[in-house]
């Protein structure tokens, strides 16, 4: 199971994530680095922890702003492949970011126009390009829904499935910094006994080592994590051999 750290980056800098709530987001207080610049806090997961892919949520361009296309390049610069949500709302905003060599690009039913978009985005880009993020919030799916088919999280995760989706986070906004857990094991459980094959991730409220194994149990292929890493209670250590 791998280990993705997470970016939160809202007006160039990197932020604590806390609970969804992202008027509250303040710059970083990090154990890894003294400085809150993306390229910094990424060049700190791979000299001090050894992780090289990382999950870039584009704050910005998730409320609407351009994407911040140079930041994403000086991380990839790095020999860190990054996996960014910018707000895709249209497909042809998922072929800018896969134009720009962006390794995975991250569709969010939060901000996704609906199930026709990720359809079109499925069949433009290789599906190990795509990773459709199905955004909650305690538990309850994040976004436009009302044009997907179910309205519930598992109904749509196992539409997107459908419409060509190989690889899908489940992220619960309401424990992002929170150290509470994941509480989607169930979830993850379910989307994972119908579709064997699905690279699952799993984001929001990992707190320990206890946690990963957890995860690892279920069948995830990986985990998103920032809090736990900037305070020290993960350290490399904590996940090798999981």
């Amino acid at each position: 199971m791998r280990i993705i750290p997470v970016l939160d980056i809202k007006n160039g800098q990197v932020v604590h994530g806390i609970a969804g709530r992202r008027q509250e987001y303040r710059p970083i207080r990090s154990a890894l680095t003294p400085s809150t610049r993306p390229v910094d806090v990424a060049r700190a997961f791979r000299d001090m922890l050894g992780l090289r892919e990382c999950y870039v949520a584009d704050l910005d361009a998730i409320a609407g702003s351009v994407p911040s296309l140079s930041v994403y390049a000086e991380i990839q610069a790095l020999g860190i492949r990054p996996w960014v949500d910018a707000g895709i709302r249209e497909a042809e905003q998922a072929m800018a970011l896969a134009r720009a060599s962006v390794d995975t690009v991250v569709v969010g039913l939060e901000t996704i126009a609906g199930p026709e978009s990720l359809e079109t985005i499925c069949a433009s880009l290789a599906s190990s390009r795509v990773l459709f993020s199905l955004d909650l919030k305690n538990g309850g799916p994040v976004g436009n829904v009302k044009n997907w088919q179910g309205p519930d999280a598992k109904s749509i995760g196992l539409q997107a499935i459908r419409l060509g989706i190989r690889r899908l986070l489940v992220l619960d906004l309401a424990r992002v910094g929170m150290g509470v857990g994941t509480q989607t094991d169930g979830l993850c459980s379910e989307l994972l006994c119908e579709h064997p094959d699905l690279e699952l991730v799993a984001g929001g409220g990992i707190r320990d080592a206890s946690d990963l194994r957890k995860l690892k149990q279920i069948g995830l292929a990986a985990v998103l994590i920032a809090s736990a890493l900037h305070d020290g209670r993960l350290k490399p250590q904590d996940w090798s051999g999981i």
